[in-house]
């Protein structure tokens, strides 16, 4: 990461930039609470962040999910419903060339 965008991030997230540096090079591991803020200020899940996922999840995403798990359980069947047949769909045009 440049310099500047590290100082940049340090200063979003409230920690000194040698101290960021140091997370950043592995030199030193960031408590649950300073990953979490790092996450935040790069709009990423924290899965993401400590490479316990190779999806990033940005906040678009995890707010949709948030809310479609608000949905009641039948609600909630009929979204993936929906969401199920567009990503077969999807995935049926993906293996037919293009003519």
């Amino acid at each position: 990461m440049a310099a500047v965008l590290l100082g940049e991030l340090a200063l979003r997230i409230g920690l000194h930039p040698n101290v960021l540096g140091r997370h950043e090079r592995g030199e030193a591991i960031p408590s649950i609470e300073v990953a979490a803020r790092i996450a935040k200020a790069l709009d990423i899940s924290l899965d993401y962040l400590s490479e316990l996922t190779d999806t990033e999840l940005d906040t678009v995403i995890l707010t949709r999910i948030n809310e479609i798990a608000s949905l009641s359980e039948e609600e909630q069947k009929q979204v993936y419903m929906v969401v199920d047949a567009l990503i077969r769909d999807y995935k049926a045009k993906k293996s037919y060339p293009n003519k």
